[in-house]
């Protein structure tokens, strides 16, 4: 029976003993023990009570054993839901609650805190570890290596990713077989990956770059990945030899730069340096191209997406913008008002169609008429200009998105948490420049009549609910927010005058 992100990503490669996972130990798991791990896995599922069409959430470090997970929901037809491992426990009991998810996997050294927050939600709970221990590895050990892989269609849905709003609660992002496999095999024809290639794999993979970009990619293409759990700067340093390309954040290329050993010597083996998820500012690509001869590969996309544009792998990178449309994938240029398209040069909202566009978001389907038009186009809120030959610049956004370290924060939910405080009349949270992060999120704050802002005292109480990529980096304090005639708060302005804040 067919199921078409499975069959292509992952059953193809079954009893191949190919290098897949390489760990910065330099023990490999090959292709075919990573497909037995799996099914393991998803005899796991199918024994904890998942069916198909079900949600598992996971709050997991990153491990063979979690993308292995992934695999396993695609073939157990389980859709999975991954979680970044910086979000509170107050944080997680919205996904597990809204997406109904009846399973969650978290480390087991997070469990007493997790289980109590998501006491109200039904959902069991497992264990995982990086090393592979806990509860659920240990049912998985006790299961047959291999799996009767479940029928899906191209429409079906195989996961779910959180995407935050300007305005109220997170929204799931509902990601279809199709989505994923489309868009994976549109980027191994343009980056021209193959069974040759070796990826330093640095990213998250609770995150779309690191699992549905990067992973799909290279399970697509046969080859194997350098699975680091993190971007350490040594580390990549080490091991970059082994490996001939790499899909990256800006942070990852500003740290590199800082450090004198990153030179032609050490990237003779890479044929291919990819950035995303934040604007890389266009002295880091000149600098980068003078030290090691090599052009960044810059490219945009978002979690609804996936990807949507890419410099080419032949002909110019051209610095400053995110380069042509996909092929297969249509995008427009439109006026933000009355949707009207808009000539090439001029500046508009951002709107796209195509096989790699989400389904819809979970349960909110209000919000999927505001932003998925009946015709297929996804309003993206990006603003953008097209050159004539084609060429998007990302000239800002229509929402007040900030993206710090390759992470999106939305500033309403930082608002909200400051707007609590005491002594706190208002607030207003932006993104500055940062020479490290893309953006840091600021807080302006404006205290009551008569009260002195111990921000300090603020930081500790934002920390208690918020990941630590969404908390402000500085807080200022104000007399007042200013204001257009209107009464809106003008941010642009705020922007501008703390934008040398971090410089």
């Amino acid at each position: 029976m067919a199921n078409p992100l499975y069959d292509a990503l992952f059953g193809i490669h079954a009893g191949k003993d190919t290098p897949f996972l390489i760990s910065p130990e330099g023990e490999t798991l090959t292709h075919g023990a990573f497909v037995s791990m799996a099914a393991q896995f998803a005899h796991a599922l199918r024994a904890g009570g998942l069916d198909v069409g079900d949600r598992l959430a996971v709050q997991l470090e990153k491990s063979p054993q979690m993308l292995a997970i992934y695999a396993a929901c695609t073939q157990a037809g389980v859709i999975f839901l991954p979680l970044n491992t910086a979000y509170t426990g107050a944080e997680v009991s919205y996904f597990v609650e809204n997406s109904g998810a009846k399973l969650f996997l978290c480390d087991p050294a997070r469990e007493t805190e997790l289980a109590g927050a998501l006491a109200h939600t039904g959902a069991r709970i497992e264990t995982l570890d990086a090393q592979g221990a806990g509860r659920f590895a240990a049912m998985a050990d006790a299961q047959p290596d291999r799996f009767d892989t479940v029928s899906r269609a191209p429409d079906d849905l195989a996961a779910f990713l959180y995407t935050s709003g300007t305005t109220g609660r997170s929204k799931g992002a509902m990601m279809t077989h199709e989505n994923l496999l489309s868009n994976a095999r549109t980027l191994v024809t343009e980056w021209r990956f193959s069974a040759e290639d070796v990826l330093m794999h640095a990213l998250p993979i609770f995150h779309t770059h690191g699992l549905f970009v990067a992973s799909n990619v290279m399970l697509l293409a046969g080859g194997s990945m350098l699975f680091l759990p993190k971007f350490d700067l040594e580390t990549v340093l080490k091991l970059m030899p082994q490996a001939t390309a790499m899909m990256g954040v800006p942070t990852f290329y500003t740290r590199l730069l800082d450090d004198a050993r990153f030179d032609r010597a050490s990237t003779k083996h890479m044929r291919l340096f990819i950035s995303g998820s934040a604007p890389l500012l266009a002295e880091i690509h000149k600098q980068f191209e003078a030290r090691t001869g090599l052009r960044i590969l810059e490219r945009y996309g978002m979690t609804e997406t996936n990807m949507i544009t890419t410099n080419p792998y032949e002909g110019e990178r051209r610095a400053g913008t995110v380069g042509p449309v996909l092929r297969g994938v249509e995008l427009k240029i439109t006026d933000p008002e009355t949707g009207a398209e808009m000539p090439d040069g001029e500046i508009g909202s951002i709107e796209v169609r195509g096989p790699n566009v989400f389904k819809g978001y979970w349960k909110m389907p209000e919000k999927t008429a505001e932003e998925l038009r009946a015709d297929g186009f996804f309003i993206t809120g990006d603003l953008g200009v097209r050159s004539a030959d084609g060429y998007v610049t990302l000239v800002g956004r229509g929402k007040d998105l900030i993206i710090t370290g390759g992470f999106n924060v939305y500033p309403k939910e930082i608002e909200s948490v400051l707007d609590d405080q005491t002594g706190v009349l208002e607030s207003a949270v932006i993104g500055v420049p940062h020479p490290d992060f893309g953006e840091a999120v600021v807080a302006v704050l404006v205290p009551e009549a008569g009260t002195s802002l111990d921000t300090s005292r603020i930081a500790t109480a934002a920390a208690e609910v918020l990941a630590k990529f969404k908390q402000p980096k500085s807080y200022v304090v104000m007399d007042a927010l200013p204001r257009n005639t209107m009464g809106k708060v003008q941010k642009n302005l705020l922007r501008e005058a703390h934008a040398d804040l971090f410089a």
